[in-house]
């Protein structure tokens, strides 16, 4: 789904379409929709959309067929909704797509343990979280796939211990820090004594207590000084943004709640939003952004939910 797709006329069309699918029409719906497309020429082009993202969802239709299986409690209607949505190209459909599918250790939406290693380390892991290890005798390689965990570093002098995620590394120097990887941004954060972080693009900087600093793409941004308590907040199933982009907010939420949050339009996705939310009620918070922000959610049964400039 293209940009276009956060005309309003268009997302009508949209509803329109899912509606005339179901089963249990009736006529008099039959007959607002036959009004609605006669009433402007736009409401036609804009059917003809809907009909397109229909056609490239049918290719799909076997694998989408399987899902709503294994969703019963699902209406046809906002399976359907939510199905188009991810035909017109909003971001990845297949969970076989997703980064760490054979990963070593794992958690499910919402889930969040601590994972003890063969070493003496920890890492407490977060919602949607993914690694694998590869120890070897002279050093502890950490592949980090998404997600985010805190690690307590066991000390070890003669094996570095390392942790690659999104092109970078980082390698810990007797440390406690946490380590998040969301939307190809990855932030470092560091509790206890220091690491020395590096990107592919072989920038790196040693980062002390009590500082942070981000890396995407191979280039390492500035270090700030870090508010703890906001970086460990997940640890107590809440999640605080300060100033953040709307669409790395939504990026965040998306891994506390099962199904798909889609941004339909870039240019809310800049919008800054400063906030607390319980990582157990994202719905709540999703709600809170659009009463907030002035914004327009369509839920689909929670298996997608859109988000688009309102009016």
């Amino acid at each position: 789904m293209s940009e276009d797709a956060t005309d309003p006329i268009v997302m009508e069309a949209l509803e329109w379409f899912v509606r005339m699918r179901d089963d249990k029409v009736t006529a008099v719906e039959r007959q607002a929709f036959e009004a609605w497309l006669a009433a402007d020429d736009a409401h036609a082009a804009a059917w003809k959309h809907a009909q397109a993202l229909w056609a490239r969802f049918d290719i799909m239709q076997p694998e989408f067929d399987r899902l709503r299986r294994g969703r019963s409690l699902l209406s046809r209607r906002n399976f359907t909704l939510g199905a188009i949505a991810l035909a017109g190209g909003a971001g990845g459909l297949y969970a076989a797509g997703q980064p760490g599918l054979f990963a070593e250790y794992t958690t499910d939406i919402g889930e969040r343990r601590t994972i003890g290693l063969q070493d003496g380390s920890s890492v407490e892991l977060g919602s949607y979280s993914a690694f694998s290890t590869r120890f070897t005798e002279s050093e502890r390689h950490i592949e980090f796939y998404r997600g985010e965990g805190f690690f307590d570093v066991s000390p070890d002098p003669s094996r570095a211990f390392l942790v690659h995620a999104g092109g970078g590394t980082t390698r810990a120097l007797g440390t406690k820090f946490d380590l998040k990887f969301v939307d190809d941004l990855v932030t470092v954060a560091v509790s206890e004594h220091a690491v020395q972080v590096q990107t592919e693009g072989l920038s790196n900087l040693r980062l002390e207590e009590g500082w942070q600093v981000s890396y995407a793409g191979g280039r390492l941004g500035q270090p700030t000084q870090a508010s703890l308590d906001t970086v460990e907040a997940w640890r107590s199933d809440r999640i605080v943004f300060q100033d953040v982009p709307l669409r790395r907010v939504l990026a965040e939420l998306e891994r506390y709640r099962h199904g798909r949050i889609i941004l339909m339009s870039s240019g809310i996705g800049d919008i800054p939003v400063t906030a607390i939310f319980e990582t157990k009620h994202t719905g709540n918070a999703l709600r809170t952004i659009a009463d907030t922000l002035g914004i327009r959610l369509i839920d689909a049964a929670n298996y997608v939910t859109l988000v688009y400039r309102a009016g």
